[in-house]
């Protein structure tokens, strides 16, 4: 009988267990069940995917993974510098909230309607750039479209054929009269505050003739003297937003019609330059350099481009050559993406494209001229620097 009844425990508890296990199985497959629910209930921002782990893997440096993946090794640890790495707890932190302390943006950027047209990231920082101070584009508004010119003042200082104090000497080397640079103007009639009677509003900055183009028909130009085949188109793209019924949000669109034209009728041209003024004010965009000022130049590129490298990298090595020669004259290369800005800028139709802010609203054209010569030097010593790399330059060489 003992027997019997330590045999019948014994199945009761075996019971018992059995029991709990599936009820552990069954709790854990309705929470891997609500788990997956819930991630692919998720927008697709939030998800975990490989493009998620990537941006993670972003906030930290070389330096700070070799740090952690070689902690056991107390030699290596010893002989590895790492007293300027961040705290790890700064980084889990920045990955938690997306809040950078180095970033002020960051605190408000969700929280403030409109705030995110804003959202820019400086790939390359010039000197005494930051989060305060990059580009801006001014909007004018829709009246602004069809509204007639403002009055204008000090067009008597402008000098068309203004030029770097040294005599120009014939180039050593030319494209052999093709043309390789194409300059357009995506913001057609951004002007300048110095030259518009009356007008104290960046936003309203706005003319049909006193305007950006000018700055382009300089670089054209200047890249002409250096031997180097340049043009610069004449399109209104601000008027062909008007004949179109179009607002001024549709630029781009427009402007890359003028670009796929261009490409279109001319194979030769390699280079695609979208020529802007900033929207901020003297101080952010002046630099004085040997007792002359200078308008400053920013690259902007867009991230909303799957080929957006490229376009960066080309960009910062002439941010690099334009700092060689005059250290705070470039404000870096900055890259927009976002809801509120066109995201590619035309930039994924060529490898070899970027847009430049030259100056701002309070900037002279003495000062943007000034800079279109330092600009157009840094670009014939990459173009030929380039030219001879690719093997290419032998068929460009020799005099006009």
């Amino acid at each position: 009988m003992k027997l019997g009844r330590q045999s019948s425990h014994f199945f009761i508890l075996n019971l018992t267990s059995i029991i709990h296990l599936i009820s552990i199985v069954i709790m854990s497959l309705l929470l891997v069940f609500i788990l997956i629910g819930t991630l692919t209930s998720l927008k697709p921002g939030y998800r975990v995917s490989s493009s998620a782990v990537n941006e993670a893997a972003k906030h930290f440096s070389s330096k700070t993974l070799y740090k952690y993946l070689l902690s056991d090794s107390q030699l290596l640890v010893h002989n590895f510098p790492v007293q300027d790495e961040r705290p790890v707890s700064n980084l889990v932190f920045e990955m938690l909230t997306n809040i950078r302390f180095e970033d002020p943006r960051s605190f408000l950027g969700r929280e403030l309607p409109g705030f995110e047209i804003f959202d820019s990231k400086i790939l390359v920082a010039g000197d005494g750039a930051n989060y305060t101070n990059v580009p801006i584009e001014s909007v004018p508004p829709d009246s602004a479209l069809k509204a007639k010119d403002p009055a204008t003042q000090n067009t008597d200082q402008i000098d068309d054929k203004s030029s770097s104090d040294e005599a120009k000497q014939p180039p050593e080397r030319t494209t052999g009269g093709k043309k390789r640079v194409f300059i357009y103007f995506t913001h057609t009639h951004e002007s300048y505050l110095p030259y518009l009677k009356g007008v104290t509003n960046p936003n309203l900055a706005q003319h049909s003739k006193i305007n950006v183009t000018k700055v382009g028909e300089k670089l054209a130009q200047d890249l002409e003297d250096r031997g180097i085949g340049a043009t610069s188109s004449t399109t209104d793209i601000q008027k062909l937003l008007v004949q179109n019924h179009m607002d001024y949000t549709q630029s781009y669109q427009e402007s890359r019609t003028v670009v796929e034209a261009a490409m279109k009728n001319d194979r030769d041209l390699q280079y695609f330059i979208d020529v802007h003024r900033d929207s901020r004010r003297r101080k952010d965009t002046t630099v004085e350099i040997n007792g002359k000022s200078y308008a400053k130049i920013a690259f902007i590129i867009g991230g909303e481009n799957p080929n957006w490298e490229k376009n960066a990298k080309l960009a910062e090595d002439l941010h690099n050559l334009i700092k060689k020669k005059y250290k705070n004259l470039s404000r870096g290369v900055i890259l927009k993406k976002g809801a509120l800005t066109n995201g590619k800028f035309n930039q994924d139709l060529s490898g070899n494209s970027f847009l430049i802010e030259v100056g701002g609203v309070d900037n002279t054209f003495e000062e943007m001229y000034r800079t279109m010569d330092v600009f157009a030097d840094v670009f014939a010593q990459y173009y030929w620097q380039a030219q001879s790399v690719s093997g290419s330059g032998s068929a460009e060489t020799g005099k006009n």
